[in-house]
C-alpha cells in the first residue's frame, strides 16, 4: 500500500530544503549554493508533479514531466559544479 503522507513528507522536506539553500546563497552570495538551491527547486516540482500523478491524477500520465524536470535540475547542478571547477 502506497502512503500519500510519506511522499507529501518527502514534497515538504524538498522545498524546505531549497528555502534553506536560497537563504544561505542570499546570505554568502556563493555562486555553487545558487546551482544546488536550483537543483532543489527542481527537485521540489519533481517530487510535487509524482505526487500528483500517483494520488491526485492517477489516470494522467506525468512520467514525461518528471523525467524532463529531473533532468533540468541535475543538469543545473552538473551545470554549476563544472563552471566552479573552470
Amino acid at each position: 500500500m502506497i502512503l500519500p503522507a510519506g511522499y507529501a513528507i518527502g514534497v515538504l522536506i524538498a522545498v524546505f530544503s531549497t528555502v534553506l539553500l536560497i537563504r544561505s546563497y542570499r546570505e554568502h552570495r556563493t555562486p555553487l549554493l545558487l546551482w544546488c538551491s536550483l537543483c532543489f527547486a527542481g527537485l521540489a516540482i519533481n517530487n510535487l508533479l509524482l505526487f500528483i500523478d500517483l494520488f491526485v491524477a492517477p489516470s494522467a500520465s506525468l512520467q514525461l514531466w518528471r523525467n524532463v524536470v529531473a533532468l533540468l535540475a541535475l543538469s543545473s547542478l552538473l551545470l554549476g559544479l563544472i563552471w566552479e571547477d573552470a
